[in-house]
């Protein structure tokens, strides 16, 4: 497995920007597809974006698009997520997943074998 360590979440306001940070160590970085996924108090964990191993395709949830974006720098073994015009419904804890040499079910929490602790990301109106 991969170990995950997410940063880069705090409070802001409507309309502003953060950017998650989530740095992988333990395996080949590159051999992984890479996603994040939120949850908010009372609600089930939810997918936002992915990166695929290979080729670098993303996927994004809705809710998100044209607002979220997913990178990766494979050499410094680090996924982002830069979020702007952040809203209040984009409260939530966020993590990061990893799964290995598949693009299968991108969106899906089950078949990510490895998850971060997660950040905490609070916007208020």
């Amino acid at each position: 497995q991969v170990q995950l360590v997410e940063s880069g979440g705090g409070l802001g306001q409507a309309g502003d920007s953060l950017r998650l940070s989530c740095a992988a160590s333990g395996r080949p970085f590159s051999s992984y597809t890479m996603a994040w996924f939120r949850q908010a108090p009372g609600k089930e964990r939810e997918f936002v974006a992915a990166i695929a191993w290979r080729g670098g395709n993303t996927n994004y949830a809705d809710s998100v698009k044209g607002r979220f974006t997913i990178s990766r720098d494979n050499a410094k073994n680090t996924v982002y997520l830069q979020m702007n015009s952040l809203k209040p419904e984009d409260t939530a804890v966020y993590y990061c997943a990893a799964k290995q040499f598949t693009v299968a079910s991108m969106t899906m929490a089950a078949g990510y074998g490895s998850w971060g602790q997660g950040t905490q990301v609070t916007v208020s109106s």
